[in-house]
């Protein structure tokens, strides 16, 4: 027997940190995220012949990624993701991968007498933005994909689904008129434009990865709200395109969209009829995936 694959790392370390103006220390913004970092390498033995040489422990890689957190920029988010890669890469030779994993919840300021305010906070809720980092050192290799999950959006006309196949397990009634809610699973591939770890700090610093997120999620709420969507399936090839457009730096897009449904009280035994009373269904509901590339031209 032999050990096909192996990684090991730390999860769940969480911090918030605070960026204070240089002028006025009173503005601030705040970043709250939970990492994940896991080390590939040479560790063989560690798993095969129980010699832990080669470990560099877990408890070592938690106090790794909030003393980077401190020292250095978390902002974006997918910046911090190339930093930690390259610290651990260039610190432990025998380190020959690493794949960090960050989920950043979402505080918004709000605002007070007519302005935003210059510390305080409204927490979004479920939302969270992600990214996740690969990075091989032999091969020099990055790879991010970054996205955006459970942002709930419901909207109460505006969707259709008909013209489905229909068979003798069919139940399920056409509709020109629908109610249409889910939670965005949306992400996006960066890796045929990442160059070297410095590279991808330095396009992070430039604004690319914020500027794909806010066009990411403004094209998902737009596309959602304005398409009368013949099915989730087309809208989301819809907004996957629009992406693509948006963002030349994206490979791919990928969604994964449940179909939470409500569905209408039947009131009729009271003599009533109802078009605007509905209850949210907990199970089961439909989920519909998708991932959207760019077309490769063949080479000759």
């Amino acid at each position: 027997m032999s050990l096909i694959d192996s990684s090991y790392g730390k999860t769940n370390v969480k911090f918030l940190k605070v960026k204070r103006d240089k002028k006025n220390p009173q503005i601030q913004e705040v970043l709250q995220a939970n990492c994940q970092v896991l080390l590939r390498g040479n560790f063989d033995i560690s798993y095969t012949e129980a010699d832990n040489a080669p470990i560099v422990p877990t408890d070592t890689v938690k106090n790794t990624i909030l003393i980077e957190a401190k020292n250095t920029e978390v902002w974006p988010i997918e910046r911090f993701a190339a930093h930690l890669a390259k610290h651990f890469t260039t610190k432990y030779n025998h380190v020959s991968g690493v794949e960090v994993t960050i989920v950043q919840d979402l505080w918004k300021k709000y605002e007070v007498n007519g302005k935003l305010h210059d510390h305080s906070f409204r927490h979004e809720g479920f939302e969270t933005r992600r990214t996740f980092l690969t990075y091989d050192k032999p091969s020099q290799k990055t790879t991010i994909i970054s996205g955006i999950k459970d942002l709930k959006v419901l909207k109460s006309t505006g969707s259709m689904f008909y013209g489905y196949h229909d068979c003798d397990y069919t139940t399920l009634k056409p509709t020109e008129d629908r109610m249409l809610s889910t939670d965005v699973d949306a992400s996006w591939k960066f890796e045929s434009q990442l160059g070297s770890l410095d590279d991808t700090m330095q396009k992070a610093r430039d604004g690319m990865f914020d500027n794909v997120y806010n066009a990411a999620r403004k094209i998902t709420l737009d596309r959602f709200a304005l398409e009368n969507s013949p099915s989730v399936q087309a809208t989301m090839y819809n907004m996957s395109q629009e992406i693509l457009d948006a963002a030349p730096a994206v490979d791919s897009v990928s969604y994964s969209l449940p179909n939470n449904h409500f569905i209408l009280f039947n009131l009729e035994w009271k003599g009533i009829s109802n078009d605007d009373l509905f209850y949210p269904s907990p199970d089961p509901s439909g989920l519909i995936k998708s991932t959207v590339g760019r077309k490769v031209t063949a080479k000759l």
